[in-house]
């Protein structure tokens, strides 16, 4: 099983993307040969702002996704702590050195973001980032 953190981009691309990466998303989700790890900052993102514009669907399916999470990492000061000295080195922004630092927490084996290759997620050392 490969043991995966989806970056926010990832999840809003495979309901509301253009049709191709919506496509790789919906694979990359639908794959048996993997198991996801989230966090509590990953539903933060995603899931209020699907339910203030009512777009039910878009909801539904961040609810069936989060549904399948088999292991979630809660807020706290170690991971702010890891979060901090991950994003020092790379320049990560706040949001993304947390999903980077519950990744690691989680033992995911990657991080798969929508991120572009110069984006300062691919410079990060923790865990192995990968570009959907």
């Amino acid at each position: 099983m490969i043991r995966t953190y989806l970056d926010a981009g990832v999840l809003v691309a495979s309901v509301r993307g253009n049709p191709d990466p919506a496509q790789a998303a919906r694979g990359l989700i639908a794959d048996p040969e993997r198991e996801f790890v989230a966090s509590v900052s990953l539903r933060l993102e995603v899931l209020p702002k699907a339910l203030y514009h009512r777009r039910t669907a878009e909801a539904n399916f961040y609810h069936q996704f989060f549904a399948r999470v088999v292991a979630w990492a809660e807020p706290s000061e170690t991971a702010a702590d890891l979060a901090e000295h991950e994003a020092v080195p790379s320049g990560l922004s706040a949001l993304d050195a947390l999903h980077v630092a519950a990744a690691m927490m989680l033992g995911a084996d990657e991080l798969v973001t929508t991120e572009g290759l110069r984006k300062p997620i691919h410079r990060v050392t923790g865990v192995r980032v990968i570009a959907s």
